[in-house]
């Protein structure tokens, strides 16, 4: 469900009227009940009677099937996966119909740090003994723990919470996001900026709104100028005890787990999943939707393309075993030595 605390929902809203401002009326007309009222929009596994979720891709089929959404934008191939109490929307862009729907349903002049007039949210709360430096804005809605200190010139964004002890230094902004106790976060950290999500690539570019959140839990460290982007739909999460290093990018849709670290310069492709304890070296790259197991380690400057178990330990570009990766070298070495001449 996306965070109205966030993002306003413009909603309620009948999938008739939608599609009538959309001028899709191909799509009108084969809807079975276009008086069918939109509540919320949330994935596939989540959703509800009121809800709209997506299914774009044949990567969702178990989902799809499970899903209680009362309606489902999918692709034609799916159309017979859609459960008998889910009313189905077939397009053969369902990913673009649904962007345009979440554009009308979550304008983009009410999300994030450019959200304008949300005295609902009320003024921001703060517990005793905050202190909080100068030139810093701090929006509606904002909750703030006990001995929590602000640098000068942080911007926290309308509807934030930041637990108690939360450490923040100078020049942060701070959207989108829900943070724990004991949060040191340094400076120049970019948190809950928008994922970078677009749709047909190479032409239009047509950017995917970014509706999810980021959640930080307690002990977390984020080095200097490191970027976490929230989720697209759902959330983007560091585990507790994790330390990430300064000039880390998170993706959107990230999973990191408890404890792990992750040094300076490394990027994480968005729904790039990280199991606890996972150690990765300076600049390493995911290629994203993957997933490396809990108690890894990932050398430096390795490009992790694929899926990845408990305890691996992987070297290289494309990342490998680093046991194949050192007999690849060894080989290498011999190859070019027995190509000398004395």
């Amino acid at each position: 469900m996306v965070d109205t605390r966030f993002h306003r929902f413009a909603g309620p809203a009948t999938i008739g009227s939608l599609l009538t401002a959309l001028g899709r009326q191909e799509q009108l007309s084969a809807v079975a009940n276009p008086g069918f009222t939109i509540t919320g929009v949330t994935e596939l596994e989540l959703a509800g009677p009121g809800d709209v979720a997506l299914a774009a891709h044949t990567d969702y089929i178990e989902e799809l099937r499970g899903t209680s959404a009362g309606l489902v934008i999918v692709m034609a191939s799916l159309r017979d996966v859609v459960p008998s109490g889910t009313m189905a929307l077939v397009s053969d862009k369902p990913h673009h119909l649904f962007a345009e729907l979440l554009d009308q349903l979550y304008p983009a002049s009410t999300r994030g740090v450019i959200a304008q007039g949300r005295d609902d949210l009320g003024a921001p709360i703060f517990e005793r003994d905050v202190s909080v430096g100068s030139n810093v804005v701090i929006g509606p809605g904002v909750e703030i723990g006990r001995g929590t200190i602000i640098g000068a010139n942080t911007v926290i964004g309308a509807g934030v919470t930041l637990g108690r002890n939360v450490t923040i230094a100078a020049n942060c902004t701070i959207d989108c996001a829900h943070i724990g106790n004991d949060v040191v976060i340094h400076s120049g950290v970019r948190i809950g900026t928008e994922g970078f999500g677009w749709l047909d690539f190479g032409v239009s570019n047509r950017k995917v709104p970014q509706l999810g959140r980021v959640l930080i839990q307690d002990r977390v460290e984020i080095g200097a100028n490191s970027t976490v982007d929230r989720g697209a739909l759902g959330d983007t999460m560091i585990g507790e005890g994790t330390k990430i290093d300064n000039l880390v990018q998170i993706g959107h849709n990230c999973r990191i787990g408890r404890n792990c670290l992750i040094a300076a310069m490394s990027g994480l492709s968005g729904s790039t999943i990280v199991g606890d304890g996972v150690l990765m070296g300076g600049g390493v790259g995911t290629s994203g939707h993957m997933t490396i197991g809990a108690g890894s380690v990932v050398h430096g400057r390795a490009a992790v393309t694929k899926d990845w178990p408990p305890g691996s330990k992987l070297a290289g570009a494309p990342a490998q075993d680093i046991r194949d990766f050192w007999r690849e070298i060894a080989t290498m070495r011999k190859l070019s030595k027995g190509g000398k001449r004395g």
